[in-house]
């Protein structure tokens, strides 16, 4: 028997008290739809049915189980049925009277191919000899219907009872459940809505994108379009281009005057300066036209389309590139974006400022927000740039002063009456100053000359006439260090009169004015990128903030999943079937302290509280699972009761639920309670990046199709908080071993000793047991044991463990050198891990009949439940059935 890979949720039906409610198939529909829709299901192709009742209930309940097995799906309903309990015994006309379990008899309507019965006779949860649990002990009960309410479980054990002779067989069972408390689970899941939300820093702390480069390929594209665009932006020969050029043409004439007049006859000729005044100001005028000309393009580009904005500039001769295919996939980068982000470990808040400086610098900025830049490049910003017009160099350069130095000592080399001729060279220098300062004199005010080379010419003077008085040189020497003093003076004029000319050109505005003219420019050019493809970087910058706006309502939505709900008052009432107060930190269904308790059949259906998302478990309400027990089982016993179990100490006010109930729990079940382990709050916080990936992908769409509208924003923000309630509802109800409805496919999960702080060895020792009967704990009574085949290699053994620990648990096998088992199950969610047997039935226990209607009759007197006209079997082979009820068959045969 072959099933789908796809699997669901499994719908459990409890037919021994809620039977009364499901006579008709749009009752049973509407059980199944019930469960379904609160664990946020549609309705599945092929519907996993687990269906709980008694042998008896077999033949009482043959309409229920028609109508089971008649429900309608696309594909092929399957149904696996737990019999709890004893047979209610057979009878072959008083003849030999049988005890109970000597016979199990069912309708023909469970011989199909896709349904299986499971007998545990007797649930065997004693842990002592002293202990006399019902065989339907409701603690324990709830344990195997939650094993069984798996969904690889379910097939898997459906699939082996199809192999098994009438698909019946009695289970044996050994579990092991991993799990945390309920307050470290529950801090656990708070710090990872904490960690995954991120802290709300108000936007203080700017964030860095990564470089274009490694931006999703739109993302990038439009950036280091906006941002690398070369200078292209001037048409030839367009109106901006022939303004730019005839200024930088008069701006280059203006560098060749300058050139002319740093020369020595510039100092000595007035007509170099005026060529150079002149071409500033025709310069200054050739500016301004074309300062007027980026003005007109900056206020003609800031309202309109984008169409009619390029349409302006390229009539004042700029040219807009195409955009290309720069917009296309914009979404698609957004999300890439996103998980990259999200992937690398931010909190959603973080991604949020990241989308948030992405649409800073993507979004284009309009030309008039560009206008106050003028003021830049304006009259005014020329002349304050040329405040040293009359200003000597700030520093003299060291060769000058060397070479005054030099002159003067060569110069000073005189003694006696011919010891003025020492003055010389710093007469000259003197000369010099005086001539090139009013040689640059502008209006009243002439230029500052530097004092440093006619100190050093003094200086150099009065040391050459001291060594002269030394050392009495000849007459000759004195003539020829005069004329190499001349010499060096006409060169250290040079050199001052080109550094004084310089700065005095540059104080009139050859400077400014080129730096103004390449100001202008590089403004016109980024008018011009701003322009490239503004509809697409302004759709993409709305996109993004559009984003970051969804990721922080996430964030916020994530932020009120942690904060702590207020208890509720002592006494109060729960309101509905689960409670007000927080499900995720009250017992689990295992731990029920109401389990025992008596199942209420208008609560059949209440055992789907498992799958809701908006609440969970209640401490207070009936166990789902639990069968009708008119006495509590774990009561106080009559004192004269010998085979009474004592009654159980009373919990400490600070003991944990998971303590109060560990001496309820089954003896085949082991629980291992962990502290949590270094990864756990890492681990869940991933699966919430991952789930809201999920759950943001309508939105996406929305986002390429340009409608992230608030509608969009609403509808994303139902279904985060659906998710987080799902995450939540997983978390409690599968623990965290098991990986969420929608992992992340790339990142492995973490070991256990990362999540729960356990190991795995355990569970490779019991997945890795021999297979004999010390293994497990057979489900079935003393009587019923009879009934089993003997045959050991009847049975069909299922060692299985969350998918989870497949890896750990092969290693350990690994290491210790111990074979697989054969036929592992590794299930993708629940909390155990153990072995599974099922032992099939001798040949004739099972007696297969079918239903037939009676017309009449009386209740028998051994049998005070029979009424007359009720319905009876007869057996396939065409005998009749020894758990018929009383009344005549049609055609005249005697029932008895």
């Amino acid at each position: 028997m072959t099933f789908p890979e796809s699997t669901t949720a499994v719908v459990h039906l409890d037919l021994r008290t809620g039977a009364a409610a499901l006579t008709t198939a749009q009752a049973v529909r509407d059980r199944v739809a019930e469960q379904l829709g609160r664990a946020g299901l549609p309705e599945p192709d092929h519907p996993l049915l687990l269906v709980t009742d008694t042998p008896a209930g077999l033949t009482g309940h043959q309409l229920q189980y028609e109508l089971l097995s008649n429900y309608r799906a696309v594909g092929d309903t399957r149904i696996l049925v737990l019999l709890v309990g004893s047979s209610p015994g057979s009878y072959a006309g008083g003849e030999e009277a049988y005890g109970p379990d000597r016979r199990l008899v069912r309708p023909a309507t469970l011989r199909a191919s896709t349904i299986g019965l499971v007998w545990a006779g007797d649930l065997r949860s004693a842990r002592t000899a002293l202990e006399r649990p019902e065989p339907d002990d409701p603690a324990s009960l709830a344990v195997l219907v939650d094993l069984l309410s798996v969904p690889d479980v379910f097939v898997r054990v459906l699939e082996d009872l199809g192999g098994l002779p009438d698909s019946v067989a009695a289970p044996g069972v050994q579990l092991l459940e991993q799990d945390l408390p309920p307050e470290v689970r529950d801090r656990a899941w708070r710090d990872a809505l904490s960690r995954f939300a991120g802290e709300d820093g108000g936007g203080a702390s700017p964030v860095t994108l990564p470089p274009a480069a490694r931006l999703p390929e739109p993302l990038g594209a439009l950036v280091s379009g906006r941002e690398g665009r070369p200078h292209g932006h001037r048409q030839p020969n367009g109106p901006a281009d022939l303004a730019h050029r005839t200024c930088a043409e008069s701006l280059d004439r203006v560098d060749d005057d300058l050139v002319a007049l740093r020369a020595l006859p510039g100092l000595l000729s007035p007509a170099r300066r005026e060529a150079l005044e002149s071409d500033l100001d025709q310069a200054r005028g050739y500016l301004d036209e074309f300062r007027a000309l980026v003005e007109r393009a900056l206020q003609g580009s800031g309202s309109g389309a984008a169409a009619e904005a390029a349409a302006r500039l390229g009539a004042l001769g700029l040219r807009v590139p195409p955009a290309e295919s720069a917009g296309e996939r914009v979404g698609e980068g957004l999300r890439e974006l996103a998980r990259t982000l999200l992937d690398e470990g931010l909190a959603l808040r973080s991604v949020a400022q990241h989308f948030t400086a992405l649409a800073g610098r993507v979004e284009p900025v309009p030309g008039t927000a560009l206008l106050h830049r003028l003021d830049d490049h304006s009259e005014e910003a020329v002349h304050r740039g040329s405040a040293t017009e009359y200003a000597a160099p700030p520093r003299t350069p060291a060769a000058p002063l060397v070479l005054a130095g030099a002159a003067g000592a060569l110069g000073g080399l005189w003694q006696g009456a011919l010891l003025p001729l020492a003055l010389v060279v710093p007469v000259v220098f003197v000369a010099v100053a005086m001539w090139g300062a009013r040689r640059l004199r502008t209006g009243r005010r002439t230029a500052r000359w530097t004092v440093g080379p006619r100190v050093a010419a003094f200086a150099g003077a009065v040391a050459g006439a001291a060594a002269a008085y030394a050392t009495a040189p000849p007459a000759w020497l004195g003539v020829t260090g005069l004329l190499a003093g001349l010499g060096l003076t006409a060169e250290a004029v040079r050199r001052l009169w080109r550094g004084v000319a310089t700065s005095w050109a540059a104080g009139r505005g050859t400077t400014a004015l080129r730096t103004a003219l390449d100001g202008l420019d590089a403004l016109l050019a980024e008018l011009v990128r701003e322009h490239w493809a503004a509809e697409e970087r302004l759709y993409c910058a709305d996109a993004a903030r559009s984003v970051a706006g969804m990721l922080r309502a996430t964030a916020a939505a994530a932020d009120a999943q942690a904060v702590p709900e207020p208890a509720a008052p002592a006494g109060a009432s729960a309101s509905g079937p689960y409670g007000d107060e927080d499900w995720l930190s009250a017992p689990s269904a295992l731990e029920d302290p109401g389990a025992e308790t008596a199942h209420d059949g208008a609560d059949d259906g209440d055992w789907a509280a498992a799958y809701t998302w908006e609440s969970g478990p209640s401490g207070d309400r009936d166990d789902p699972y639990a069968a009708p027990a008119p006495d509590n089982p774990y009561a106080t016993p009559a004192p004269d009761d010998p085979f009474a179990t004592p009654a159980p100490k009373a919990a400490s006010a600070d003991a944990a639920p998971w303590e109060e109930t560990a001496a309820r729990t089954p003896r085949w079940l082991d629980r291992e309670i962990g502290e949590g382990g270094p990864d756990l709050v890492a681990t869940l916080a991933g699966d919430l990046r991952a789930t809201v990936m999920v759950a943001m992908k309508p939105y996406w769409g929305a986002v390429e199709r340009g409608q992230a509208g608030a509608l969009a924003v609403r509808r994303t923000e139902e279904r985060v908080r659906d998710v987080l309630s799902d995450a939540r509802h997983h978390l409690w109800h599968n623990g965290v071993l098991a990986p969420p409805r929608h992992p992340a496919e790339h990142r492995a999960r973490t070991s256990a000793a990362g999540l729960l702080g356990t190991d795995s060895l355990r569970v490779a020792e019991l997945m890795g047991r021999d297979t004999d009967g010390q293994a497990v704990v057979q489900l079935s009574s003393p009587e019923q044991g009879s009934l089993l085949s003997r045959d050991p290699e009847a049975a069909r053994w299922i060692p299985f463990a969350p998918r989870t620990l497949q890896g750990e648990v092969e290693t350990a096998w690994h290491k210790n050198g111990s074979p697989p088992p054969d036929g592992a199950l590794w299930t993708s969610s629940g909390r155990y891990a153990g072995l599974i047997r099922l032992t099939p039935l001798r040949m004739g226990v099972v007696d297969t009949v079918l239903p037939r209607q009676s017309r009449g009759g009386s209740p028998r007197p051994d049998h005070p439940d029979d009424t007359g006209g009720t319905d009876y079997a007869d057996r396939t082979d065409g005998t009749y059935s020894t758990a018929r009820t009383a009344g005549t068959e049609t055609g005249g045969d005697e029932g008895w």
